[in-house]
């Protein structure tokens, strides 16, 4: 039988005549006919509902699935089939899964003496400019990359200062918690600032950043 689907996916995809294919394949056209014109058996009804159903998944997935998440799919939706069937049909498809690219984190390993870690992964404030928090965000644009640093007190939730800039390095987190420090009018004392680039217990008015863990 696959070679007589074989002939006739030719003309509904390519437009080849099906006496062409037949005699390229060394079938009769007689035979074809015969199985062109029957219904098709309950085994064959299954399969193209099976393959119907795999393409809506792969797709779905922005064709990222592969036949173990798509097999997984489908027995959550009654079907009774074997990761092997779906790999199968998938590969008489040229269905083939493409592999996420993962976004590369923006913090690296630095040099410099590592801070003490203040916050221990407590991030809920007691009360107004305890704890301040800072993040950096890669935005990729049609001109390369941009950077963009905040910093937000975790009290209120309330964004205090952000800059952006082609780097990513300290001085960015640096120029975002200026800008912080200048919303709140330059009194700061005892804030403890935190973010992947630096932490910082702030003391006198002009804090410098350092690195953290």
């Amino acid at each position: 039988m696959s070679v007589a689907r074989f002939i006739a996916s030719q003309r509904t995809e390519h437009g080849v005549p099906h006496a062409v294919a037949c005699r390229a394949m060394d079938v009769s056209e007689s035979w074809f006919y015969k199985w062109h014109d029957r219904p098709p058996t309950p085994r064959q009804q299954r399969r193209e509902e099976l393959t119907e159903a795999i393409r809506v998944i792969f797709e779905f997935s922005g064709n990222t699935y592969g036949s173990p998440r798509i097999g997984d799919e489908l027995r959550d939706n009654g079907w009774q089939v074997s990761d092997n069937t779906i790999a199968a049909i998938m590969a008489e498809n040229n269905w083939a899964a493409r592999k996420v690219k993962h976004r590369r984190g923006c913090t690296r390993p630095g040099i410099r003496p590592v801070a003490p870690d203040l916050v221990r992964r407590q991030f809920t404030a007691v009360a107004r400019d305890v704890l301040w928090c800072g993040d950096v965000t890669e935005i990729p644009t049609e001109e390369g990359k941009l950077y963009l640093a905040s910093v937000e007190e975790r009290f209120s939730g309330r964004l205090l200062g952000y800059a952006t800039s082609a780097h990513h390095d300290a001085e960015l987190t640096c120029a975002a918690l200026r800008m912080a420090v200048a919303t709140r009018g330059g009194d700061i004392d005892g804030v403890i600032f935190h973010s992947d680039c630096a932490e910082v217990f702030v003391k006198p008015r002009k804090p410098e950043c350092v690195c953290a863990p």
